[in-house]
């Protein structure tokens, strides 16, 4: 059985050995990607002058409006008093205003942001286009399963037969003075126990991103009913208050977005962004995304309801709130970036990045080693003959 694993091991390695390399090398570009796309953007950012006071949220909507703001827009107000208030639709049509000057002061650091954009497709779906995701992500998908076999049947390989501190120590720690061959033994025994319990929740936590069936087993193991599946490339429908509008002229709700942000700062003193989507003249409801972390802390969120009217809180979905699939499946989400650890947990999803490059060089490099003396004694009847 150890033979038949080891095999298998090898061959899941050198086949899906390329594609891994390409997502451990784009995940590990992407490690930082929240905190250098706010570095590129320091310089928007205006300090409070001594006798100033905010614009009011809705004029500076109002301006961002009147630069072909999209309908449908979305606006992130931050607690830092510095930070420019966003209007923006999708991730990549954005509008900064400054909150005391009134004025637009850029539309965000397009290279940076365009730079990302083209690593995550590739982590995604290896750089194809609309026409070729399908196929980039199968193949993303199915080396990411192979992957997870790979970290899986490592670690029973590793187990030795017989323990002693001997053994241990031969693939604990780097050591010194070793042939190549038997340092890409001791690199790819150390770095993969090291990494080994990181490394298989970003990998496992990939797999229900990648395939429908995973999400459905994963909201069936905690108890939960999977929803209905929907085509990747459908628009979800929006839930009450959050339909799409049709106008910009009509994107601006019946009660002052300045009141919505202050009940709703009120009610969650710990928040430190909010982002509302700008409403349609007709609907009868304006949420209020309320984040308390850094943004992939999913744990840390909440959704407020409000009367478009009125102003009346009709509804709080906190995080606890939710089914315990979709709580799962959030926290996975970002389990995978380490983000839901914050800065530690993205430091250590890089790290680990930078152990799967390892693991994939040192374990090719061994394969090909075996290789080659196979041919060798392949060749010595031959020879004598």
């Amino acid at each position: 059985m150890r033979r038949v694993v080891f095999w298998m091991h090898l061959i899941a390695g050198v086949s899906a050995g390329v594609v891994v390399v390409v997502m451990a090398a784009t995940g590990l570009v992407l490690t930082y990607e929240r905190q250098l796309v706010a570095w590129s953007e320091r310089h928007y950012r205006t300090p409070a002058p001594a006798a100033g006071t905010r614009v009011p949220i809705d004029l500076l909507v109002g301006v961002a409006a009147d630069r072909a703001a999209p309908a449908g827009a979305t606006v992130t107000i931050a607690r830092d008093e510095a930070a420019p208030v966003i209007v923006a639709r999708g991730r990549t049509d954005m509008i900064f205003v400054g909150p005391y000057s009134g004025q637009i002061v850029g539309r965000g650091h397009t290279r940076w942001r365009a730079f990302f954009r083209t690593v995550t497709d590739w982590h995604r779906w290896l750089g194809g286009g609309p026409e070729r995701r399908a196929a980039g992500r199968a193949v993303t998908g199915a080396s990411n399963l192979a992957f997870l076999f790979i970290v899986i049947s490592g670690a029973w390989l590793w187990m030795p037969r017989h323990w002693s501190r001997q053994q241990l120590a031969q693939v604990l720690w780097f050591r010194r003075g070793l042939s190549p061959k038997a340092r890409d033994f001791n690199w790819h025994h150390v770095v993969g126990i090291w990494t080994l319990v990181p490394l298989a929740v970003v990998v496992a936590s990939a797999v229900p991103i990648s395939y429908p069936w995973a999400s459905d087993a994963l909201y069936r193991l905690v108890g939960d009913t999977p929803p209905p599946r929907q085509p990747r490339d459908a628009r979800p429908a929006s839930p009450p208050g959050r339909e799409i509008v049709a106008s910009t002229a009509a994107a601006a709700p019946r009660v002052a977005l300045e009141s919505l942000v202050t009940m709703a700062a009120q009610r969650e003193p710990q928040w430190r962004t909010m982002t509302i989507r700008l409403p349609d003249a007709t609907d009868r409801a304006v949420q209020v995304t309320v984040d308390g972390g850094n943004g992939g802390q999913p744990h840390l969120r909440s959704l407020l309801t409000f009367d478009a009217a009125s102003g009346t809180l009709l509804r709080r979905e906190a995080f606890t709130d939710q089914g315990p699939g979709r709580r799962a499946r959030a926290l996975l989400r970002f389990a995978h970036t380490g983000e839901v650890f914050g800065v530690v947990g993205q430091t250590v999803a890089g790290l680990v990045s930078l152990g799967s490059l390892v693991l994939v060089y040192t374990g090719v490099a061994l394969s090909w080693r075996r290789w080659r003396r196979w041919r060798a004694r392949a060749g010595e009847p031959r020879a004598a003959a």
